[in-house]
């Protein structure tokens, strides 16, 4: 009896040691990943410099008038793009018409009292001359010549202020842009001490946006300037969906900001289609320069580590090895590597989150086709009973 129980004992004992450690070793076995990968490829890209920028107008003008007076016609409309020069509203011209005629009359008045004092100066400078007349009835003549030589300028400086006034009642654009909302309504009385003015008109075509710029991009800016090449500039929206405009990089500031390190910059655009407006805040990208040659590979692929950047290339046995590379510049979702990596090799982009250095991997295209041939041998197990079920029908037939 005691035999009989020792070897099942030892039967037991042996059964676990096979298939214990066999489903222990099952279950610690990890799964192997199913990744996504992407080539390394070599080709261009561009190193720009992002920024927020503000829109400002090259000139921003608040039209007041001149004189003072009754408006009596307004010759634009709000938001109107006007040139340079143009009317935009009229003051009651009646006055300053008036004035113009008496200065007028005033010069022409003290002009003929010159002409005969000039006269006069003559025939004594003759009788002088015949001894017939004292030298200092001729001097004093001389001397009523100046004075009425000096009323007639001043009537010419009259005329000229009236002429001028009245051409003031037609309040003219400084500036050619874009009318804002109108602060006065017809017959409004105005005055040229108005704050408020008129009208205010903008600038917009062409038009600037104002940023900032690293001062570690200094050197590399002011080398474009220098040689004449402008870096070019995009405006985006707000989003970063929807370019607003192409335009050249302008000008720097003078001095750097020392609390944040950046220096004031500005970008010029033409703007015909006017999608860039005033005070609007955009985002801007200024292309430095294009670093040509580069491996690239998608941002997904690069990850950081204790060690610095890496990333798990995949090799025709599906194995996955860490390499560290060097990291350089990057646009958009792609980023150039300097070092440790060679155009057509494959990194793993998605499912790389649970692997190790040598680990075995499964790409996407080994998954469809495992699905293929299981698909298949599901077919085959199902049909073969289907044809059992069909030969034990035949058989019991018979």
């Amino acid at each position: 009896m005691l035999t009989i129980l020792g070897v099942l004992v030892l039967i037991a004992l042996v059964w676990w040691l096979v298939h214990g450690r066999a489903s222990g070793e099952r279950g610690n076995r990890r799964p192997t990943a199913t990744v996504g990968i992407a080539v390394a490829q070599a080709g261009s890209i561009p190193i720009t410099l992002e920024a927020l920028g503000t829109v400002t107008p090259l000139a921003t003008v608040t039209v007041r008038p001149q004189v003072s007076g009754n408006i009596v016609d307004i010759a634009f409309k709000e938001g109107q793009t006007v040139a340079k020069g143009q009317v935009l509203l009229s003051i009651d011209p009646r006055p300053f018409q008036l004035a113009l005629q008496q200065a007028q009359g005033s010069l022409v008045r003290d002009q003929a009292q010159l002409r005969v004092a000039q006269l006069t100066l003559q025939r004594y400078q003759t009788l002088l001359k015949q001894d017939s007349i004292a030298r200092q009835d001729v001097d004093t003549q001389a001397a009523t010549v100046r004075q009425l030589a000096g009323v007639v300028a001043t009537d010419e400086a009259a005329v000229g202020t009236a002429k001028l006034n009245l051409d003031y009642s037609q309040v003219k654009a400084p500036i050619a842009g874009r009318v804002g909302l109108r602060v006065v309504d017809l017959g409004n009385y105005v005055t040229s001490g108005d704050a408020a003015g008129v009208a205010v008109i903008a600038a917009v075509t062409p038009i600037d946006v104002e940023f900032t710029a690293p001062q570690d991009d200094l050197p590399r800016i002011q080398a474009r300037l220098a040689r004449g090449d402008a870096p070019a500039v995009t405006v985006l929206d707000r989003t970063r969906t929807q370019v607003l405009g192409q335009g050249q990089f302008l000008t720097l500031d003078n001095v750097i900001d020392p609390t944040t390190g950046t220096v004031k910059a500005k970008a010029r655009f033409g703007n015909a289609d006017a999608r860039l407006f005033p005070s609007q805040f955009v985002n801007v990208r200024v292309l430095l320069d294009t670093l040509n040659n580069a491996i690239v590979v998608p941002s997904a692929a690069l990850r950081t580590g204790p060690k610095g950047d890496f990333v798990y290339v995949v090799g025709a046995d599906r194995k996955a090895s860490l390499r560290t590379v060097k990291r350089g510049p990057a646009s958009g979702d792609s980023v150039s590597v300097v070092q440790g990596l060679r155009a057509g090799e494959k990194v793993v982009i998605s499912g790389g989150d649970q692997l190790t250095d040598g680990a075995t991997v499964r790409l996407p295209e080994d998954a469809a086709a495992g699905s293929g041939k299981s698909g298949g041998a599901g077919d085959a197990a199902s049909a073969k009973p289907r044809g059992e079920r069909r030969a034990g029908g035949r058989s019991g037939a018979q």
